[in-house]
C-alpha cells in the first residue's frame, strides 16, 4: 500500500509524509522485531528521526525545533508505525513533554529541556497513572509539598513507559490550595538520579522496546525550579499534555492498522489456493476493505484534533482528540484482527510479523485512556447527558 496522502494536507505535509516513510522503509518492522529480541532499544532509528528533525517537528523554532506542530508530529509517528517500526517515547517525549515544557515552562526549563528533546539527546517519561486511581485523576495521592524553598513528592505510578530510557520524567502530583485547602494538580520534573526515586519493571505480555514500570516516590526532593509552569494552573497544564498524548496514540494506532492492512493485502494478492488469489473474493477483500475505510476515517478526525489544537483551540481539540483516539483504537484492533485472519497459520508466525501486533494493538484501546471513559466524555460533553458517577 503506498504512503496515505489526504486532500486536507499541504504539499509540505505530503514531502513529509514521503519522507519519514522512507526512513520508515529502511528500518522496517525486521529492525523492531530484531530490537525487541535482543532486549535493546530502538537507539539507530531514534538517533536518525532525530538527525533528520522528526522528532521536535512539533517544538520551537528558537530552541531547536521545527516549529511545526501535532499535524506534523502525527504525520512521523504515523509513517513510522506503517513501516512497522514506531517509536513509543515520542508520544511521551517531544508530544507530552515536549508541548507541556513548550507552553508552560519556565525560560530556564525550556533552555534546559527543549533543546535536547528536539535533538533526541534527552528524553522525558511522563507518569499520572497510578495503582487506585485508574482513569480517575481526582484520586491521584501522589502529593507536593513544601519544605523550605524545595518540593518533596510521595507517591506511586504505574505503566509508565520509558523510564529506563528518560533523562527524567515529568510527574504528576497534588498541592494543597492555600486557600480551600484543596488539593490541585502540578507538574514536577523528576531527575531520573534523584534519590528516593525508584523504579521496577513491571512483567508484561506486550512485546515492545520501551518497558513499563511502576515508579515509587519517597520522600523525593526537588528544588523550586522543578515545579512546571505555575503552580494555580496544573490542570490547565496538564490538559496542554494529554490531548497531544490522545492524538498521538491516535497516530500510533492508524500507523499499526495500517501496516497490518498492507501485510495482509500483499499476501490476498498473491496466495492462491483454488483458481484466484483469495483477495478476489469478497470474505476477504470486503472485510479489508472495511479496515482500509476505517483507518482512513480514523485520520481525518486525528487531523482535525491536530489542527484545532495546534490553532490553539483547547476545548475544541479535548473533544476531536478523544474521538479520534477512540476511532483509531477500534480500526487498529480491527485491521490487525482482519489482517491476521487473512492470513490464516501463517498470520501467527514470527515471519510474518503480525502476531505480536495482536496484543500491541490493543494498547491503543485502552491506553492512555479506555474506550469506556472516552464515551462518557463524549455522552457527558458532547451530548449533555447527565454522568452515572
Amino acid at each position: 500500500m503506498s504512503t496515505a496522502r489526504t486532500a486536507l494536507e499541504t504539499e509540505e505535509h505530503q514531502a513529509l509524509r514521503a519522507a519519514v516513510a522512507a526512513l520508515g522503509k529502511r528500518y522496517g518492522r525486521d529492525y523492531m522485531t530484531t530490537v525487541i529480541r535482543e532486549g535493546k532499544h530502538t537507539d539507530e532509528l531514534w538517533a536518525e528521526a532525530a538527525k533528520l528533525g522528526y522528532l521536535g517537528v512539533n517544538l520551537p523554532e528558537e530552541y531547536g525545533g521545527g516549529g511545526g506542530g501535532m499535524a506534523e508530529l502525527s504525520i512521523v509517528l504515523e509513517e513510522l508505525g506503517a513501516a512497522g517500526s514506531p517509536l513509543l517515547m515520542m508520544i511521551v517525549s517531544p508530544a507530552i513533554c515536549g508541548t507541556v515544557i513548550a507552553r508552560f515552562g519556565t525560560e530556564e526549563q525550556k533552555r534546559t529541556w527543549l533543546p535536547g528533546l528536539a535533538d533526541g539527546s534527552l528524553t522525558m517519561a511522563f507518569g499520572i497513572t497510578e495503582p487506585d486511581a485508574g482513569s480517575n485523576s481526582h484520586r491521584i495521592t501522589t502529593t507536593a509539598r513544601r519544605d523550605g524553598g524545595d518540593w518533596v513528592l510521595t507517591g506511586r505510578k504505574v505503566f509508565v513507559s520509558g523510564v529506563d530510557m528518560a533523562d527524567a520524567t515529568l510527574i504528576v502530583g497534588r498541592t494543597e490550595d492555600a486557600r480551600s485547602g484543596k488539593l490541585k494538580p502540578c507538574l514536577f520534573i523528576v531527575p531520573r538520579d534523584a534519590p528516593g526515586f525508584g523504579r521496577n519493571r513491571i512483567d508484561m505480555e506486550l512485546h515492545a522496546p520501551e518497558k513499563q514500570f511502576e515508579l515509587v516516590l519517597d520522600d523525593v526532593r526537588l528544588p523550586a525550579n522543578a515545579l512546571v509552569g505555575d503552580e494555580d494552573a496544573g490542570l490547565l497544564q496538564l490538559f496542554a499534555g494529554l490531548n497531544p498524548e490522545r492524538i498521538m496514540t491516535a497516530a500510533f494506532g492508524i500507523g499499526m492498522g495500517r501496516f497490518a492492512l498492507s501485510r495482509a493485502v500483499e499476501y490476498a494478492r498473491t496466495r492462491q489456493v483454488w483458481k484466484e488469489p483469495i483477495g478476489s473474493h469478497q470474505a476477504i477483500a470486503h472485510p479489508l476493505a472495511t479496515a482500509h475505510i476505517d483507518l482512513e476515517l480514523s485520520r481525518l478526525m486525528m487531523q482535525k484534533a491536530a489542527r484545532l489544537y495546534d490553532e490553539g483551540d483547547d476545548i475544541g481539540a479535548g473533544e476531536a482528540a478523544n474521538m479520534a483516539k477512540y476511532a483509531a483504537g477500534e480500526a487498529c484492533v480491527k485491521a490487525v484482527d482482519q489482517a491476521v485472519h487473512t492470513l490464516g497459520g501463517n498470520g501467527l508466525t514470527r515471519e510474518y510479523g503480525l502476531a505480536s501486533l495482536i496484543t500491541a494493538s490493543r494498547v491503543a484501546r485502552i491506553a492512555p485512556v479506555s474506550r469506556e471513559m472516552i464515551l462518557n466524555y463524549v455522552s457527558h460533553q458532547s451530548l449533555g447527558l447527565p454522568k452515572s458517577y
